[in-house]
């Protein structure tokens, strides 16, 4: 397979200079519109201050095992967390808290155009060069994309035209800025207000599609994130995730 890659922004992270003592919550990038709503809401009876930390699930994941002082995962998967929990370094198990969704998103100044109202997601692949997905060996969204891809016997289509991102911001910050035409995202950022304004989006179809996302807590985890953690499964926070696009559990 040939690999194209769009030279991303550069994020940097001085991790290693945060006080080991600092409340720090790693989230998944797709979750972030969703998250940053939630967490104003879990500010006004918990004003204490906590870093928020976003990335791929993958890089997140391995800076933990690492040493990384994060007290809370919120990620895009259940495969990272469970991994976590197996070598000792999250709290228990965790829990799902939100089930995400794999869409197709469209630049809608390009060129491309489905040709066949019957099979949609293939006319469009086939109707452009470059195809944007975050990297499937580090975010959860990328490997959907890959699985979605090879169920529906689209892989050989689109495999050397595939232009991988970081993780799922930047994946989709490449069809929304008009690099590419067309990728595939979580629907919580083809509905944010900075895509929609340049984006359309199309549902895609099968079970494949759906993401269950767990969050687990850190070993160590101060009392003020426990509180981030219970209020994630609160009505309050499930409300919004639903307004972002996730189902919940």
């Amino acid at each position: 397979m040939q690999k194209f890659y769009l030279v991303p922004i550069l994020f940097l992270l001085v991790l290693w200079g945060v006080d080991s003592h600092s409340q720090t919550v790693a989230v998944a990038t797709n979750m972030k519109p969703a998250f940053e709503e939630i967490y104003q809401g879990f500010k006004q009876s918990h004003p204490e201050s906590i870093r928020i930390v976003y990335g791929s699930s993958g890089n997140l994941a391995t800076q933990i095992r690492q040493g990384a002082p994060f007290h809370l995962f919120i990620a895009a998967d259940e495969v990272y967390p469970l991994r976590l929990y197996q070598d000792g370094k999250a709290l228990s198990q965790g829990v799902v808290y939100a089930i995400g969704h794999l869409v197709l998103l469209l630049n809608v100044k390009g060129d491309t155009k489905s040709s066949d109202p019957l099979d949609p997601t293939a006319s469009l692949l086939k109707s452009t060069s470059k195809i944007s997905i975050a990297n499937p060996e580090l975010a959860p969204y990328g490997a959907a994309a890959v699985r979605y891809l090879k169920t529906h016997k689209l892989w050989d289509l689109a495999k050397d035209r595939l232009v991988f991102g970081e993780n799922i911001s930047i994946a989709t910050m490449y069809v929304s800025s008009g690099a590419v035409d067309v990728g595939f995202t979580s629907l919580s950022l083809a509905q944010s207000s900075e895509v929609a304004k340049t984006s359309r989006y199309i549902n895609l179809d099968g079970k494949d599609t759906l993401i269950s996302q767990r969050m687990v807590l850190i070993k160590g985890a101060p009392k003020v994130v426990m509180s981030l953690y219970d209020y994630l499964q609160s009505p309050a926070a499930k409300s919004i995730l639903i307004k972002h696009g996730y189902s919940t559990p």
